[in-house]
């Protein structure tokens, strides 16, 4: 695979190293988008099929990627709200516990803690060991042992938001459902952009936010439930989740029963006829593109700084740990932050800080150049050479 900017409408002027923030809207999808808002002009062309035709086909593309069910999927405007439903549906045995990762997004965190508070259940908080200089081996075995038939729910995300770090799903589920655990995971920052097979990988609900990885939009989102979720209830009551919903002329006539398997969790007013054309488009260019291409052509494309921080004696995680489209830099103790955060400015590098670590992500929109000026806004700013 070639670089894909041409897609994108993104000023040549800027390095854009930061989808893990947000993506760059794709051409198609902003014309998707246009379409959209063009069409909101009469909305007298907006049939009762339109309201159920796009969330079918939206969710058929999240499904492929992942290896799930359509039906398993259900549209959400953010992951807080794919929490709330999951954890509203899980009970807790007196003595159990839940497991949540260390320095967790707060969304994950949040919900998960409420969960415990509600339930008065211990949260146990996992990370590395403290003396590794690389996290990855300790921080997958020590979940694995935290994981006990007291434990409850496990939620934790993918790739760890601030630097990357790889956990191992599959060990991890297998161990969940040995324990009969429920296993929650937030894939913001990997699904569209690194393997996530919710079937392999024994997930039970599997959240994520379109803004990132999946080329989406802010405020609109995916949540697969699986088959510990049949049968539960929703966060709201939307009439689009019920079986009866397509008859428009007898709505009144209240049908208490809820759409197949996750349609009763799709959050009100799913039907977004301005964001789910753009989140479509951009799923329909990532199945093309196939997660596998995007994933080796992320690693290709930052193979030269990992040898640049390599040849500068910085302890780098195994890549058996490490994403390839998005990692934290632990930068050498020669780099001044002033003058990086001046050369980096200069040279229009987007990056994010998070957790004092250096937030590098890419996708296939970038190209050797960027690396290359970041490589070189790093060598800028060292002090001894």
């Amino acid at each position: 695979m070639d670089s894909q900017k041409h897609l994108f409408n993104l000023d040549p002027d800027i390095h854009y190293l930061n989808c893990g923030a947000r993506s760059p809207l794709l051409k198609s999808a902003e014309a998707a988008a246009i379409a959209a808002l063009i069409q909101a002009r009469n909305p007298s062309q907006i049939t009762p099929e339109d309201f159920f035709t796009l969330p079918k086909e939206v969710k058929g593309r999240f499904a492929e990627l992942i290896n799930c069910d359509p039906l398993q999927v259900a549209l959400i405007p953010s992951t807080s709200y794919g929490f709330a439903t999951a954890l509203g549906n899980i009970a807790c045995k007196p003595e159990q516990h839940a497991i949540v990762l260390e320095d967790e997004f707060p969304s994950g965190y949040f919900s998960l803690k409420t969960w415990c508070d509600r339930h008065h259940a211990e949260l146990k908080v996992v990370g590395p060991d403290k003396e590794t200089t690389t996290q990855g081996e300790s921080w997958n075995k020590n979940i694995l042992e935290s994981i006990t038939s007291e434990t409850a729910v496990v939620l934790m995300s993918s790739v760890h938001w601030t630097n990357g770090l790889k956990f191992d799903l599959e060990s991890i589920g297998q161990k969940c459902k040995s324990v009969g655990a429920i296993f929650i995971v937030d894939g913001t920052q990997s699904t569209g952009a690194a393997e996530v097979d919710v079937k392999r990988f024994k997930i039970d609900a599997l959240i994520c936010a379109s803004y990132k990885w999946l080329f989406g939009s802010y405020g609109m989102g995916f949540a697969f439930y699986g088959h510990a979720f049949e049968g539960g209830e929703p966060l709201e009551e939307s009439w689009l989740n019920r079986t009866n919903s397509q008859d428009f002329g007898n709505l009144t006539h209240y049908d208490h029963e809820y759409a197949e398997d996750s349609g009763r969790y799709n959050v009100g007013e799913m039907s977004n006829f301005i964001l789910l054309p753009m989140l479509n488009e951009g799923l329909k260019q990532i199945n093309e593109w196939t997660v596998e291409r995007i994933e080796r052509y992320c690693r290709k494309l930052t193979a030269p700084l990992y040898e640049y921080l390599k040849s500068l004696n910085v302890e780098l995680e195994d890549e058996s740990y490490s994403s390839a489209h998005l990692f934290g830099l632990k930068l050498p103790e020669d780099i001044d932050p002033e003058l990086l955060k001046k050369n980096l400015e200069e040279r229009k590098i987007s990056v994010s800080n998070r957790a004092g670590k250096l937030r590098v992500s890419v996708n296939v929109f970038n190209k050797v150049e960027d690396i290359d000026v970041l490589i070189e806004g790093l060598e800028s700013s060292r002090l001894f050479k």
